[in-house]
């Protein structure tokens, strides 16, 4: 019987300190999903004379497999029927392998061919939630390819090689949805500089930079907010984080008194919020989403950059109505919302499930998940 690895990774959503989180060292909130990317690594099947695949992928979002051949320790498509919008699509596949891979070459380990199957239950009928399947599909591809290849890492050192492979594509995002996706659970991260991390990678290698210090990087654990229920709801409006945040112009705006203001007090915000999440309190974790609300949105005023649709506005508009406390989730401009309501009132829930409906928001059946309760196959 073939070997094969699967490897499952949640998405996530943002409970506070977007946009500021770009930042080296500046705090954020996140929770992981009860929805997953799997990848599950194997031996690619025999192919035809003349069109064999050093890595062939396969995903429930394309069409048709892509099959790669390696060159110049990079992954280069194959054949007429290498799809360049699947090629593009798959980018993040594609560099965890390459990032992988180097790290086996450097521990001397033997090469192989791979078949990568890629299924995700963080987009439903080709429709984008926003929760993050980037980082997941990241998280999933680097632990099947490691744990296949026979290297079983601990969570660290999944994370950063997830995070190597992100920012080689692009060193903007965070890199919060990978620790999310690595840890689960309710977590505290603070970004490292990746533009060095992957300039460290370049000239050390992968595995020294895996063991050196990231300056400005942490994550920590956090318990569930008790007594308090987490009710998320889809805009119906997929969005761009990357152009979102790229609308900031941080050269210009990077050392402002606005910028510094800004992460001083989304700083405050994340601080407060991890304050009442380690001490149970939940009105004080309502106030610091309100809070947090009300951050995004003087930073959409004055950057004007698109963070609060209608249907946002809407979701925690409507929240706020039945006694909970609401706000985007991510850069925002669509994708989902997140509302924390007590708990002791689950009427309150179906009412709001009812007004967001009314308003066109999607109530998805969204819960917290840790990382126990991702069903890998070992």
């Amino acid at each position: 019987m073939t070997r094969t690895v699967t490897r499952h990774a949640p998405g996530k959503l943002f409970a506070a300190g977007e946009y500021a989180v770009v930042e080296p060292g500046s705090p954020a909130i996140l929770v992981a999903v009860d929805r997953q990317v799997s990848a599950t690594v194997g031996a690619p099947a025999g192919a035809p004379a003349g069109a064999a695949a050093d890595v062939v992928v396969t995903s429930d979002l394309l069409p048709q497999e892509v099959r790669l051949r390696w060159q110049h320790g990079r992954l280069t498509g194959l054949g007429p029927r290498d799809d360049r919008t699947a090629r593009d699509a798959l980018a993040h596949v594609v560099s965890a392998v390459e990032v992988t891979d180097r790290l086996r070459a450097e521990r001397g380990l033997p090469a192989s061919a791979l078949h990568i199957a890629i299924g995700s239950r963080l987009h439903d009928r080709g429709r984008k939630y926003g929760l993050g399947s980037s980082g997941a599909v990241t998280v999933a591809t680097v632990e099947a390819v490691a744990a296949y290849r026979g290297m079983e890492l601990p969570p660290d050192a999944r994370f950063r090689l997830a995070l190597l492979a992100t920012a080689r594509i692009d060193p903007g995002p965070s890199g919060g949805d990978l620790a999310a996706s690595t840890w689960g659970g309710w977590i505290s991260y603070r970004a490292p500089d990746r533009g060095a991390v992957v300039e460290s990678a370049r000239r050390r290698g992968v595995e020294e930079t895996l063991r050196a210090p990231w300056p400005a990087y942490a994550i920590r654990p956090l318990p569930s907010p008790r007594g308090l229920t987490l009710a998320v709801g889809w805009t119906g409006r997929p969005a761009s984080t990357t152009a979102l945040v790229s609308g900031l112009d941080l050269d210009d705006w990077r050392g402002s008194t606005s910028h510094q203001d800004f992460l001083a007090r989304s700083a405050d915000c994340v601080h407060a919020a991890t304050r009442a999440l380690e001490h149970g309190d939940r009105a004080a974790l309502l106030g610091a989403f309100r809070t947090a609300r009300q951050l995004l949105a003087r930073l959409d005023g004055e950057r004007g950059l698109g963070i609060f649709t209608p249907e946002l506005r809407a979701l925690c508009d409507e929240a706020e109505a039945v006694g909970g406390a609401a706000k985007p989730s991510g850069a925002g401009g669509g994708d989902c919302g997140i509302a924390l309501l007590p708990d002791e009132a689950p009427e309150r829930i179906a009412r709001l499930h009812a007004r967001w409906e009314e308003a066109g928001i999607v109530p998805l059946p969204i819960r917290p998940a840790d990382r126990r309760d991702q069903p890998d196959d070992r």
